[in-house]
């Protein structure tokens, strides 16, 4: 069972951005029954737009705990009060995901920690170093907070690494979860882990995924629904017969035909 039952973005307006994308145009009646739900299409047809409005609409938490800014999320608050939800359960629980996020977290993270770690400089030395550590976490509370979630600093992980902690983290309990091109952090095996780990939770708890992606692994997950967004539409498509399916099937086949006129 899922929390939002489904979508529509009730407005005749084609522009300006972001109503002149395709995910924005197109998403009528959008049925979101299913718990695991796949927004794909090319770069540029709204995808991330989409995912950002119903994460904005439901404000889900975030990365950094901020609230959700005009400068990052102009577009999702312009299609926000033509965004019509229909829930079968109505609840605030959940989380957003955004690759972009994640970086910009770890980067403001450690900038914050040399900017404190340059100005407690000088009492190295005279003070106990657990001391300094326990003002430098009264000080800087992202660093506090990634500790006491994570156990230590997640820049003590790959990249990839981290962000697969996080979402491990962050999806423990019931909820609505919104994740936007996870894949642009994650190997493919990183993507497997993250597949089964989307899968148990299913099995456990009563939550509801919608994803952005360009990656087939992760449109693969048994059970879910597919929407491809193309310039002409938005439909439910099988896995087999998206775009990014068929160009990836078909260059690993033949990688000599795609790459022949580069010699």
């Amino acid at each position: 069972m899922s929390y939002l039952r489904s979508l529509n973005i009730n407005t005749e307006k084609s522009n300006p951005f972001p109503f002149n994308v395709p995910a924005i145009k197109f998403a009528r009646n959008i049925d979101l029954s299913n718990p695991i739900t796949f927004f794909i299409g090319d770069n540029g047809t709204g995808k991330s737009t989409l995912v950002e409005s119903i994460a904005f609409r439901l404000q889900l938490p975030h990365m950094d705990g901020a609230e959700y800014s005009k400068r990052s999320f102009e577009g999702a608050i312009r299609v926000s009060e033509y965004l019509e939800l229909l829930f079968k359960i109505d609840s605030p629980l959940g989380f957003f995901f955004r690759a972009e996020d994640f970086g910009d977290y770890l980067n403001s993270v450690q900038r914050r920690d040399q900017s404190l770690h340059s100005q407690l400089s000088e009492l190295e030395g005279e003070i106990p170093k657990h001391i300094i550590e326990q003002m430098k976490d009264n000080a800087n509370y992202q660093l506090y907070h990634m500790r006491k979630n994570y156990g230590q600093e997640l820049n003590a992980f790959s990249h990839g690494e981290a962000y697969l902690k996080i979402i491990q983290e962050k999806v423990s309990s019931k909820g609505i979860f919104i994740l936007d091109e996870p894949e642009a952090a994650l190997s493919p095996a990183k993507q497997l882990s993250l597949i089964y780990h989307i899968n148990s939770h299913i099995k456990e708890h009563l939550s509801q995924f919608i994803i952005a992606t360009h990656s087939p692994i992760l449109m693969s997950i048994p059970h879910s629904t597919i929407y491809e967004v193309t310039d002409s539409g938005m439909e439910k498509t099988d896995l087999e017969d998206t775009e990014h399916y068929r160009i990836t099937k078909s260059f690993l086949n033949n990688p000599e035909i795609y790459l022949r006129h580069l010699e």
